[in-house]
């Protein structure tokens, strides 16, 4: 097979759609449940090599553990203690519940998206699937309307994301996108991959995962732990990450890429985004497959921005406007 396709299948009883580059030897899987990234594929040496660690299987899309290639929205990863203030009225995400308050990850990992395109032709295969429901009522402690779309593309410069996020209510709302995926490479250990973070400052958190108060969050890499300092590509080794890094360095083109690489192979992904954060994780509390995969995780803004002041026009989408966030990955041999 030459050149794009795109197919519709089922996956037990969730739909999939397939994007197919027949040329480079890709493919991307893509559930209409939580617009999820199940798998991204990629032919090396007449080998195809799973580059995403997805889904397994429809239960595991149903269950969604470890939010692998979650969609984040209205908001990524945690809320501290579920409660946030926006425009002087305080908001409970967990009405009545007094421990495990945590929320994470949004609102539409385990929501049935609608199709509202899906097409192929010479420059490449797209999808688009969207979501109306988040309204008032929906969800506790979100009071807000917004109408989400994901967009697929798989063209010649690899996987692209385009996120829309439009403010439909009579009020102004918070919201932020977040992207989770986990990456991986065949037949190697984690230990051994390269890692590179374009970035100047880590941000710190409490034990629970939430970035410090105000400038407390930020630590130059000059003066953080070398460990967690990945300016320059080289091997993960046995440190164990789930940090943030903000101060992103662009490339020329204006995207940032947070790099992983298989030095055994060459084979090289290039996770990148035009702003925000990116938050890196080894995968050392997933319920399966420990240290097998490194989530990259492209988001708007930081964990906990609904309750931060250096993050509040940021997240502040006022009624009818709309914003576009957009991410993806690429794929080469270095």
């Amino acid at each position: 097979m030459s050149g794009f396709s795109l197919e519709r299948t089922q996956w037990g009883v969730h739909d999939m759609f397939v994007l197919h580059d027949g040329q480079r030897g890709r493919c991307a899987r893509v559930a209409r449940r939580g617009a999820n990234l199940v798998s991204l594929e990629q032919a090396v040496d007449g080998v195809t090599q799973a580059l995403v660690d997805g889904y397994r299987d429809a239960e595991e899309l149903v269950r969604c553990p470890s939010s692998r290639s979650a969609i984040m929205a209205p908001f990524a990863n945690r809320i501290a203690d579920a409660r946030y203030t926006f425009d002087g009225k305080t908001q409970d995400m967990q009405p009545g519940v007094d421990s495990q308050r945590g929320v994470r990850h949004g609102f539409v990992r385990s929501l049935d998206f609608e199709l509202a395109t899906a097409k192929a032709d010479g420059d490449g295969a797209q999808l688009t699937l969207s979501t109306s429901v988040i309204r008032p009522g929906a969800f506790p402690g979100y009071p807000y309307a917004i109408d989400l779309a994901v967009t697929y593309t798989l063209d010649a410069n690899g996987l692209s994301l385009a996120v829309n996020m439009r403010n439909v209510g009579s009020e102004a709302a918070p919201c932020f996108f977040g992207w989770h995926p986990y990456f991986r490479f065949d037949g190697s250990e984690l230990d051994r991959w390269e890692l590179l973070v374009p970035a100047t400052r880590l941000v710190r958190t409490s034990p629970e995962l939430i970035p410090l108060p105000g400038e407390e969050a930020f630590q130059s890499l000059d003066q953080s732990s070398k460990e967690l300092d990945f300016r320059q590509p080289r091997p993960i080794g046995a440190v164990k990450i789930d940090h943030a890094y903000a101060g992103l360095v662009r490339d020329e083109d204006g995207r940032v890429r947070t790099r992983l690489r298989d030095p055994a192979t060459g084979l090289r992904i290039s996770m990148w985004q035009e702003d925000g954060v990116v938050l890196v994780f080894t995968a050392d509390t997933v319920g399966r497959d420990v240290r097998r995969s490194v989530a990259l995780e492209p988001m708007e803004s930081m964990s906990n921005a609904f309750n931060r002041p250096d993050c509040a026009d940021a997240i502040r989408l006022e009624p009818g406007a709309e914003r576009v966030f957009r991410c993806g990955v690429e794929v080469d041999r270095v």
